[in-house]
Order: C-alpha cells, then structure tokens, then sequence
C-alpha cells in the first residue's frame, strides 16, 4: 500500500514532462516547416526574378530590332530570337506564376505579329500558283535531308516559318520521318491536307501551320509545339509547352509540363497521350517528359476570361478517344490510323 501511494505522485510530474516536451517538439517542428516554406518562397521569387530578367532582356534586344531593321535576310535571326525567348518560357513555365507565363506569351504573341508586319513591309507578296495535286503515296525522307519551301507556297502565319526541315504542301500522303540520331533543332509541318504524319524520336521544337483533315502522331518535343489553323484534324503530341491559335474541330492527345493554351479556337477537344514506339519511353525520359501531369485536360482560353469553363473546348469522352497508337502497327497498316 506504501509503495503504492509513492508511485502515484511521482507519475504526476512525468506525465507533466512529457506534455511539455511533446508541445516544445511541435513547436520546434512548425518553425522548420515555416523555415522551409520561407525558403521555397524565396527561392521561387529569386528563379522568378531571374526569368524576368532575362526575357526582359532578350524582348528589348528584339524590339530594337523589329524597329530599325531594314534588311529581309535579317528577319530569320529576328524569328530565331523569338523563338528562343518562346523556349526560354517554356522551359521555366511550369515553375513562373500563372500570371507570369500569361503575360510572357502575350509579349512573344505581339512580337510575332510585329514580326509578320514587318515581313509583309520588306518582302513584296508572290503571285498566286495553282498546284497539280499528287496522289497518295507514302514519303519517307532520308535522314540528312533538308526539305526547302518554294516562295510561292510559303504559309501566311503569324509564326514565322523558317526555312527549317519539315513537310510542307503535301496532300493525301504518308509523311514519315526519324529524328535519332539527327541534330534538327526546329521541324515544320506546313500547308498538308489530308495527310498521316508519322515522327519519331526527339526535336526541339515543332511549327505546325495550314493542316486540314491530317493525322499527326508525333515523338516528345523538348521545347515547344505552336500550332495554328489546323481544322478537322487528330493530334498526338508530347512537348513542355503546348499553344494552339485559330482550331477547329480537333482532337488534341497530349503529355504537357505546362497547361496547353488556346486563342480563337471552338469544337476542340483532349484526351491523354496515347503514342507508342520502340524507344518511346527513353526519348520521353530524355526530354522530361516521362511523368504524366494530367495538364492535358488543364486548358488555358485566353479568349475567355469568365469564371465559368470556355465553351471552346471540352474533353474527350473515354469511349471516343483512340487506343494507343502504336507506329509498329500503323506501319503493318493494323492499328490506330
């Protein structure tokens, strides 16, 4: 009974301690949490600053140019220059303020049409050619070979597109083409009606412009896909930044770092990325693309700004969207098509 009645008060002032030391503990626990998002702030604002530097930078330097620039041979380098402020974005996009990435995009967007003014001022327009339209064959171009664009049958864009290999003015073909092992910065897919363009492998960055009626199953693109004008068309695309400018009634299958972003475009619709090739995994891993955001059904309207989801676009239905689209299968003529 003794024993007893010593033990009872000295359970009191343990039982005290340890209160104290479990709340010190958290207390101690809230302060390093609090440090630590102190320091990602910090470091998001110094990244942020940083950013806002450079591309600062770089858009006075092409103003300055787009301004004085008399000379047409020096417009690829003025075109050269956006589109490496354009990589820049893209490549720090998925770590800027949303407002920030907005505001970015809206500058590279005006200086493009700057751009396409000043074009349209120094190169006179070219007179209208009517073309013999090919049969469907399927074309596979070499590895070293680099397509030219006749002057004639240049697209009017507002991306300015450079003399850069791709296809352009093909109708009811197969396009195929292989970046591995190749040192293509920059491809172009221009002026293609009812097409199958077929690209594996990786590349920088990708101009897509006038396609009507095609089917586009493309490798990751480390950089930036721009697309404009397509209409009643099926794209399978994996690419950091994604921006999508004058679409109609298209099917957009998407792997996106940042969340895609469309103007003027109505009837649009996306699904998940859903390619398939020998070496794919690899080529997404290499270009950081590997993990599944989900931002392919996060769509930016820059034409809508209400609270409520833009009319223009929706996501695509489970039972209407493609298999995967496996190339090995595609060129057996099985498969997705």
């Amino acid at each position: 009974m003794e024993d007893e009645e010593n033990t009872k008060p000295n359970q009191i002032p343990d039982q005290s301690l340890q209160k104290k030391h479990q709340l010190m503990l958290e207390r101690l626990s809230n302060r390093h949490q609090t440090r630590l998002e102190t320091r990602k702030v910090d470091s998001l604002d110094s990244s942020t600053s940083a950013f806002l530097s450079r591309f600062n930078d770089s858009k006075n330097s092409i103003t300055s140019h787009l301004q004085t620039t008399t000379d047409p041979s020096r417009l690829p380098d003025i075109s050269a220059s956006i589109s490496a402020l354009e990589k820049l974005v893209a490549e720090n996009s998925y770590s800027l303020p949303s407002y920030e990435v907005r505001s970015s995009l809206k500058t590279i967007s005006d200086l493009k049409q700057n751009l396409e003014n000043l074009s349209a001022q120094l190169i006179p327009k070219k007179k209208f050619a009517f073309k013999n339209k090919p049969t469907k064959t399927q074309t596979q171009i070499p590895q070293n070979d680099v397509i030219s664009e006749p002057n004639e049958t240049k697209p009017k864009s507002n991306i300015w597109v450079r003399e850069s290999p791709g296809f352009r003015d093909k109708q009811n073909e197969v396009l195929f083409r292989d970046f591995k092992g190749s040192e293509i910065g920059e491809f172009t897919l221009a002026g293609l009606d009812a097409c199958e363009v077929r690209l594996v492998g990786c590349v920088n960055a990708l101009f897509v412009n006038k396609l009507k009626g095609c089917k586009v199953y493309a490798g990751p693109v480390t950089g930036s896909i721009l697309i404009e004008e397509v209409e009643d068309c099926v794209l399978v695309l994996a690419s950091h930044q994604i921006r999508i400018h004058f679409a109609k009634s298209c099917d957009f299958y998407l792997r996106v770092r940042s969340r895609p972003i469309i103007e003027d475009c109505n009837g649009i619709r996306f699904g998940p990325y859903c390619m398939k090739y020998e070496g794919i995994e690899e080529d997404l891993e290499a270009a950081g693309l590997s993990e599944e955001t989900g931002n392919w059904g996060n769509v930016d309207d820059f034409k809508w700004l209400r609270a409520v989801q833009s009319p223009n676009w929706s996501v695509l239905p489970e039972d209407e969207r493609l298999g995967t689209v496996d190339l090995a299968d595609l060129e057996c003529g099985n498969g997705a098509s």
